[in-house]
């Protein structure tokens, strides 16, 4: 078996991650070294070799990473164009169905449903930082969108494989406090879409004390990287303005003594899975392990600001005396 230590080799060299750019020169294919976004792609969803699929992959996804932004949109435009749905092939299925609907004619339906870029994004779905890597695709795809819409195609793709992708299932619900290790700290601060946090002291104040907490949701193949958390204050009463709580002079009650979780901050940290629902299930989640751990808790609610409204509440107030005073108060 003359070829059995070859083929040991590319298997070690698989295993390990060790030297797959080597591993490509030994199958005999390193001309994809130069070769543009556009290229890469093609070359990935046609070629039938496991391994050489994932090398492909990867420098795929290290090529995007380096591209900028002329190339990045020469890629979405040639998605858009060449990667498309064939509509000719997807008429010809769906009048073939409607004349005899077969479950082999049934199942054509979705194979011409499948446009090459749904494959190229499954393929690179499955290498290791892939996911995220396409996440932040979606994210300079949709800032390409606003003047582009004709790519938006492209990001009805995503968004449905991210649906998948991000369902429940694949997420892990874990406390941010103090203990926390610095670098996901450091995001909270930058994700901070509500209530701006100016400092790692500010920080602290809204994670160390007793009655806070802060709870995100993680995906398995995005570990360090939160996709959305909230902020909770644990008080004896509902509170009637977002400053007490955020008052970091303010005396911390103990936990057990609090009968009201407030949800005063939710912030998506992820612009590339904008559309894709999270809070829903974070804040029921969150009021659920709440409610397991703090059996005192009575009620559960929000205080969310109205971006907007003050502004808007004293344009109104000229003629009417009942809102001019309203809009006294929240001065």
């Amino acid at each position: 078996m003359p070829y059995l230590g070859y083929f040991q080799e590319i298997w070690s060299s698989l295993r390990s991650g060790s030297s797959r750019l080597s591993l490509l020169r030994s199958l005999g294919d390193d001309s994809s070294e130069d070769a543009p976004l556009t290229e890469l792609a093609e070359r990935l969803i046609t070629t039938r070799g496991e391994a050489t699929s994932l090398l492909y992959a990867e420098r795929f996804l290290n090529r995007y990473e380096e591209a900028d932004t002329k190339d990045k949109l020469q890629l979405f435009k040639t998605l858009q164009t060449d990667f498309d749905i064939d509509s000719q092939q997807l008429l010809t299925v769906v009048t073939t169905y409607h004349n005899n609907p077969t479950p082999k004619d049934y199942a054509a339906i979705f194979d011409a449903c499948n446009s090459k870029r749904q494959q190229l994004f499954s393929k690179l779905h499955e290498v290791p930082n892939g996911i995220k890597t396409l996440v932040a695709l979606r994210a300079d795809l949709r800032l390409a969108c606003k003047e582009d819409p004709d790519l938006r195609p492209i990001d009805v793709d995503l968004r449905l494989l991210f649906e998948s992708w991000f369902n429940r299932g694949f997420l892990t619900l874990r406390p941010i406090d103090w203990t926390t290790p610095a670098h996901v700290l450091e995001k909270i601060i930058a994700y901070e879409a509500v209530h701006e946090i100016q400092s790692w002291s500010e920080l602290r104040k809204r994670l160390e004390p007793a009655d806070r907490r802060c709870y995100a949701f993680f995906h398995l193949a995005m570990p360090d990287e939160p996709l959305i958390f909230v902020e909770v204050a644990l008080t004896t009463g509902q509170p009637a303005n977002i400053q007490h709580l955020l008052d970091g002079e303010r005396t911390a009650i103990d936990s057990e003594q609090a009968t009201v979780a407030v949800f005063y901050s939710i912030s998506n940290c992820q612009p590339g899975l904008a559309g894709i629902s999270f809070g829903n299930f974070l804040i029921k989640q969150v009021a659920r392990d709440l409610g397991g751990e703090l059996p005192a808790l009575k009620d559960f609610v929000t205080l969310s600001p109205i971006p907007g409204f003050k502004d808007w509440l004293r344009s109104q107030a000229e003629n009417n005396t009942e809102v001019a005073a309203l809009a006294e108060i929240l001065e």
